[in-house]
């Protein structure tokens, strides 16, 4: 979960509210909404551990078709589109001690231009993927270890600014903290409020989207009935915790402005430097580079079990339901790669999230749906895991989540329809591969 986003988004947002109460109150909503759907989520993966996770639950819920929508937009834009941005994320900031690790042009390989940071990006993906084609434990080792560096310096971050800052969260029932402005002074109030409330959501959504990643291996989980449950709600409970904490750091350490006009929306470098003087930027380069990295790998390791879980059902491209000897899907792992790399040299990863983040929201809503769905349809199936307030939790989790997509597509069209559009292209593709699985003979 933990990426660049923590480090950057909170500029955009504190742009479109102008004010740091509704600021901190984006990123409380974002981590509520985030924890009613691990709630429903953990049920369906401690009753489901099955490679690809979501993808299966959609697929016993709602049929072959909604499980197989849900792999194509991961596959197409959403694993693989958040692999290259927070891939080219890493080498920007390897920039800072690496001056020739630029966006300069280096190469023109017809239309498209090779930067030294698409080369770098394009080579951790090379090589944490290689990693995790060597096994599991490989890959867990990595990600446990940038883990724990990653959330120990996010950690530091947040509890400087507590204790150091002195800034305008100092007193949170200041006057103006909740008088949400625009940049050019006027007030916001009533529809125009809620547009730009809903706006500022993308950016916390999208930073603590992911957790759902933990379920797509959850068929090489040890004890699955238990871990599952305690990986989604523990692991979201202190990630959103924290980004709540993080937010109230940055308003302890710089003013509502130096936060919406950052050096490049980079809110974590101006905070630490605003906290320990110019000295710390290098150090934040270093922590974000970290947390990326440790990103990516996460992403490489669980994504490709989706693609796995699809070719097993005669849904994706063949062979890659084949395991490698170290018993995981490297044929998998290296197509999610290839495709990640075709997204890092196009440059056109970062629009294509912006158009998929509101159809991401929707498969979430999907998610939780999909536990009142197997309630009624499968109640003899054992459920180690139940998620408790059934079904208010869902029903709240899924009005919020209507009335912001809602409020998308009234103030947003131009970044939220695309992204149905992604997912729809998927439907003439899944029944081309049904109509060649039949045509093959294959069950």
């Amino acid at each position: 979960m933990i990426g660049s986003g923590i480090f950057i988004v909170s500029a955009e947002s504190a742009r479109l509210l102008g004010a740091g109460g509704w600021l901190l109150a984006a990123w409380a909503i974002a981590g509520a909404l985030t924890l009613i759907a691990a709630l429903s989520c953990a049920e369906l993966a401690a009753m489901l551990p099955k490679a690809g996770g979501q993808y299966v639950f959609f697929r016993e819920a709602y049929g072959p078709l909604a499980g197989f929508l849900f792999g194509w937009a991961m596959f197409l834009v959403i694993q693989t589109g958040t692999i290259a941005a927070v891939a080219v994320a890493f080498a920007k900031f390897l920039g800072v001690f690496v001056p020739a690790v630029s966006g300069r042009a280096l190469v023109a390989l017809g239309p498209v231009v090779v930067t030294p940071v698409q080369l770098v990006a394009l080579g951790v993906i090379a090589l944490l993927t290689a990693s995790n084609t060597t096994g599991l434990k490989a890959g867990t080792l990595t990600q446990n270890v940038f883990t724990a560096a990653k959330f120990a310096a996010l950690l530091a971050l947040a509890g400087a600014g507590l204790v150091l800052g002195g800034g305008e969260g100092t007193a949170l029932r200041a006057a103006g903290f909740f008088e949400a402005r625009a940049l050019s002074g006027e007030t916001l109030a009533g529809a125009g409020f809620a547009l730009a409330f809903a706006a500022a959501m993308v950016g916390p959504l999208f930073s603590q989207s992911a957790w759902n990643n933990v379920t797509f291996a959850g068929e090489e989980v040890r004890e699955p009935g238990r871990t599952l449950p305690f990986a989604l709600l523990v692991g979201c409970a202190i990630v959103t915790s924290l980004y709540v904490l993080t937010n109230v750091s940055y308003l302890r350490a710089l003013p509502l402005s130096g936060i919406q006009h950052a050096a490049e929306d980079r809110v974590a470098t101006a905070a630490a430097s605003a906290l320990f003087g110019a000295g710390a930027a290098p150090w934040m380069a270093a922590a974000i580079m970290v947390s990326t990295f440790g990103c990516v790998n996460g992403l490489i390791l669980s994504g490709a079990r989706v693609s796995f879980a699809m070719a097993r059902d005669g849904l994706f491209f063949r062979g890659l339901e084949r395991l490698n000897g170290a018993s995981v899907p490297s044929n998998a792992l290296w197509l999610q790669a290839g495709w990640a790399g075709v997204l890092v040299l196009s440059g056109t990863y970062s629009q294509l999230l912006k158009y998929v983040i509101s159809a991401d929201i929707l498969l979430y809503v999907l998610l939780v749906v999909a536990v009142i769905r197997l309630r009624r349809l499968r109640p003899e199936w054992p459920r180690p895991f139940r998620a408790p307030a059934y079904p208010l939790l869902q029903i709240v989790y899924c009005a919020a989540a209507a009335a912001w997509i809602a409020l998308l597509l009234v103030g947003s069209p131009g970044t939220t329809w695309p992204g149905y559009l992604v997912l729809l292209s998927g439907i003439p593709v899944y029944f081309l591969w049904r109509g060649r699985r039949g045509n093959s003979g294959e069950s």
